[in-house]
């Protein structure tokens, strides 16, 4: 292996010319950067930056920068922020993804917010009956609530909608047999498959007719002495179209009964409301699952409900109490907080007002293209006096539902796409990631595009101090 060239003189004697950490400090820059961030850290920053030029001059590479220059400045203070950028923090969704699985789904309503602050400043009556005066339990807080909701008889709270299904399979189907449809083997977010999750179970996966065509019939035919449940999952963010086949509910439902097997509905998403007021595809409501299945139906706190992360399991006591009663329940148990802001976001349902006018995820859904056109005018009329680095015009288009909910729809929109001068789009993209709050939208085009149907208007003060802040300056 041949060794790397020895450095030359001059490239020496540059390292040697680099100015000294106490130089720099004296500098407006770093001075700058000293009114942001603790000195010690403003002159590590700075004896990084200062020592990876030195290596490269010593390397007998030319740096890009020099020391001292607004580039090693920019650097300095890209490493003073990596930190800042780090760990959980508020960012701004102007991507138009309402339920977007990567920055936390649904934002909690105001009454939501209030009802955890509540609970969290001191204690609560968590697992306390305070008209006893004895021991209760968390899962009394929501039963009520849920039961009046979806017609069911009874019902239980965990931490997520994967849970309640694992609680469910491993409560009733352990060491036997589920029925699933071929075309129902979903892979939800994050990998994680529905045959992996009965897998964990303890319970075998029997699969049942086509990925486009099953019948009652194959149900039938597959039902045997180890069956312990029928599944019928939803397809989430896909569908199977054309020449296809499935049961109803209600066939199903039957089945079941006639052979004395729970029957048991994964809506995934899941929602209390007719979506096709908001001119949405038709999803099946819980309360219609209820009705319609007779069994167990689960489904996600923090999707088309539009409260916190949370899997909930309405159907027939004699069906829930196991699931109650299971050693795994405890270990898949809603904490304080989120239960508290799931009480509050089903409370908005029993309201005078319609949910979508205080659930903020369904207010978003049902906006009109023509609301967020005026929105988006206005902001734009803004934003043009504030930044006018920004080139900005508008364009119709569409936003997404998102969390693997209404693959199909397109809600339609009008986004507001910025072009800077000497910023590409991709460079824009990041200083906004950076910015605080952090906003995220799309690029479209060599555009960055931001589509305020998921920008609350307590959001657009903020978004436009951003994007004026990330406007300046030139790309490094």
């Amino acid at each position: 292996m041949r060794a790397p060239p020895a450095p030359s003189g001059d490239a020496t004697a540059r390292a040697r010319q680099l100015p000294s950490l106490h130089q720099l400090l004296q500098t407006p820059a770093a001075q700058a950067l000293c009114a942001q961030f603790p000195r010690a850290r403003v002159a590590q920053a700075l004896r990084e930056g200062v020592a990876e030029l030195r290596g490269a001059l010593v390397a007998g590479d030319m740096p890009s920068h020099a020391a001292g220059d607004a580039a090693f400045f920019r650097e300095a203070e890209a490493r003073l922020q990596a930190p800042r950028l780090a760990g959980l923090r508020a960012v701004i969704n102007a991507t138009g993804v309402v339920l977007h699985t990567n920055l936390g789904r649904a934002p909690l309503a105001p009454e939501a917010l209030d009802a955890m602050d509540a609970v969290a400043r001191g204690y609560s009556n968590l697992e306390y009956d305070l008209e006893a005066g004895t021991r209760g339990s968390r899962h009394a807080h929501l039963e009520a609530l849920l039961c009046r909701l979806s017609g069911a008889e009874a019902a239980l709270v965990v931490n997520n909608c994967a849970a309640a299904v694992l609680l469910a399979l491993t409560a009733w189907a352990r060491d036997g047999e589920v029925l699933v449809s071929r075309g129902e083997l979903v892979e939800i977010g994050g990998g994680f498959r529905v045959p992996d999750v009965i897998a964990q179970s303890g319970a075998r996966l029997v699969e049942v007719g086509t990925t486009n065509k099953t019948r009652l019939a194959d149900y039938e035919r597959a039902i045997g002495p180890a069956t312990r449940l029928i599944l019928r999952t939803h397809p989430s963010n896909y569908r199977v179209l054309g020449f296809t086949a499935q049961p109803e509910r209600a066939e199903l439902a039957a089945l079941a009964e006639r052979h004395n097997v729970p029957f048991m509905e994964d809506l995934g998403s899941g929602t209390l409301v007719d979506l096709r007021r908001f001119g949405l595809p038709a999803e099946p409501t819980v309360q219609a699952c209820v009705r319609d299945g007779g069994g167990l139906v689960a489904f996600s706190g923090d999707k088309l409900l539009g409260g916190p992360q949370a899997g909930i399991v309405v159907g027939p006591s004699r069906l829930v109490q196991p699931l109650r009663a299971h050693p795994l329940a405890r270990a898949l148990r809603i904490d304080k907080l989120s239960l508290a802001a799931l009480q509050a976001t089903l409370a908005l349902y029993e309201g005078a007002e319609p949910p979508q006018a205080r659930v903020p995820a369904l207010r978003m859904l049902a906006q009109s293209q023509a609301e967020i056109a005026r929105r988006a005018g206005l902001f734009a009329r803004r934003l043009r006096r504030r930044a006018p680095a920004l080139d900005c015009t508008l364009r119709d288009d569409h936003s997404l539902a998102g969390g693997g909910a209404l693959p199909e729809a397109q809600l339609p929109t009008r986004l507001l796409l910025l072009r800077h001068a000497t910023l590409s789009a991709d460079a824009l993209a990041r200083r906004l990631r950076a910015g605080r709050p952090a906003v995220v939208g799309r690029v479209v085009e060599d555009h960055f595009a931001l589509d305020l149907r998921t920008v609350a208007d307590g959001e657009l003060a903020p978004l436009l101090e951003v994007l004026a802040a990330a406007a300046q300056g030139q790309e490094g």
